[in-house]
């Protein structure tokens, strides 16, 4: 069995990141299990299969201020390292009006109320795309 370290046959991360592809679904889960230990607010998930090369989930929560979004990050990174997911990639730590976890299958945003309700990211990821839409 591969440590999750180890490349994966479709090119290796970078020094000291994981390949986060090996089990998405528990990947979710751990991600969806921390954001409601963390007490974050308003946990959605969007599934982007077939939207975007960028993931397979996208989790969006917010918490109740700067404060909490920078802990319920802090929070999510040290899980996602724990439980051998390695290192994930983080953008907007130091203000944390929105911060962004980049886990490999599922991406995961974490907002300020009013950040989030100005960038609707849940809309604009829910919506079908234009082929979608003239399926019959």
């Amino acid at each position: 069995m591969r440590s999750p370290r180890e490349g994966t046959s479709k090119g290796t991360p970078p020094s000291g990141f994981a390949s986060f592809r090996a089990n998405p679904n528990r990947l979710l889960d751990v991600v969806l299990d921390t954001l409601d230990s963390a007490k974050a607010e308003d946990v959605v998930t969007i599934d982007i299969k077939g939207k975007t090369s960028i993931g397979d989930q996208m989790v969006v929560a917010s918490g109740r201020s700067q404060r909490h979004v920078g802990a319920v990050a802090d929070h999510l990174i040290r899980k996602l390292k724990d439980e051998g997911f390695g290192r994930a990639r983080v953008e907007g730590l130091p203000h944390c009006d929105w911060v962004l976890i980049d886990a490999g299958d599922v991406i995961v945003h974490i907002f300020r109320p009013e950040v989030r309700e100005f960038y609707n990211l849940e809309k604009m990821w829910s919506a079908d795309r234009p082929m979608e839409r003239m399926v019959v």
